[in-house]
């Protein structure tokens, strides 16, 4: 990995007024790059429209377009101009007749997509079967850049220490994590330093702030934090861009402020033949207040 700058952005969308919100995007990106000097900036999830959508998922879908579309290329170009990457996270247009996929692109600093993720984990309010808008994805996404591996989770994903434990042994030194997170400052705060730790990578987690179409309010405190699971970057409840930047030596000590050597890989020293048992289906022991299906 390339020493660089990484930076997350919290700006609040105008609920689904697309080009707007691209606008708005573009200030953000530029005020990132010429401030802070950021090489990489991670935009919030569903940038362009707002998490819930409050319309139906026919509706949301003749609102949106396909990736590569008008509602990548201003950010494409403007990657370019700068010379950064961007990770921006937007609903697409499916394939299929009413397919909306939660994705998370990857722009390199030419204007080029480099990789697309599709939310494999959909928040249960957001999937079809639950009376929502999402059709989830299926594959992994891990993008080789010449920053760095970057793997690519969005929000819920985070809660699934499996998707993250495969990005990392793909190779992933970065792991991206756009959200409009509808739960706890402390579910948020735990996830992200768990993930960072479990697999020794830089987590850069950027949380949408204001309000969505449905009237969610989201809390911002987007974070950076490295694989011993320091914050290094810590944001507040409104509109404001964190950066730091991220070495390509981070574990060399134990805890941040001490020379004591680390001596443990968390992916090395796992022992394969206590795992047979992970790839199957299962449900907690103990019931939630309702339990909305999921396809699969």
């Amino acid at each position: 990995m390339k020493e660089h700058i990484a930076a997350c952005v919290q700006m609040a969308v105008e609920p689904n007024q697309i080009e707007k919100n691209i606008q708005k995007v573009c200030y953000w990106l530029e005020k990132s790059v010429k401030e802070y000097e950021a090489e990489l900036v991670v935009f919030p999830e569903s940038i362009t429209t707002g998490f819930t959508p409050n319309m139906t998922s026919d509706e949301f879908y003749q609102l949106l377009k396909p990736i590569p579309s008008n509602h990548t290329k201003p950010i494409q170009k403007l990657a370019k101009d700068l010379g950064v990457h961007v990770i921006y996270p937007l609903y697409e247009r499916g394939k299929m007749q009413g397919e909306v996929l939660n994705s998370s692109i990857l722009i390199d600093d030419q204007g080029e997509i480099l990789g697309n993720y599709r939310k494999t984990h959909p928040f249960p309010t957001e999937r079809k079967e639950g009376g929502g808008w999402t059709t989830p994805g299926k594959n992994p996404v891990m993008v080789e850049t010449k920053l760095g591996k970057i793997g690519m989770i969005i929000c819920y994903d985070g809660d699934f220490p499996e998707l993250s434990r495969v990005l990392a042994l793909k190779g992933a030194e970065i792991i991206t994590r756009p959200s409009a997170l509808l739960r706890s400052y402390e579910i948020w705060e735990l996830t992200n330093k768990a993930r960072a730790y479990d697999n020794h990578v830089y987590i850069l987690a950027a949380n949408a702030v204001g309000a969505d179409a449905g009237g969610n309010l989201y809390f911002g405190h987007s974070m950076i934090v490295s694989p011993i699971a320091q914050t290094l970057a810590l944001a507040r409840g409104g509109e404001e861009i964190i950066a730091t930047k991220l070495v390509p030596d981070p574990i060399k000590y134990v805890s941040y402020g001490t020379k004591s050597p680390m001596i443990f890989d968390h992916l090395e020293d796992r022992n394969l033949e206590v795992y047979h048992g992970i790839l199957q289906e299962g449900k907690s022991s103990f019931e939630p207040s309702k339990r909305i299906p999921y396809k699969k």
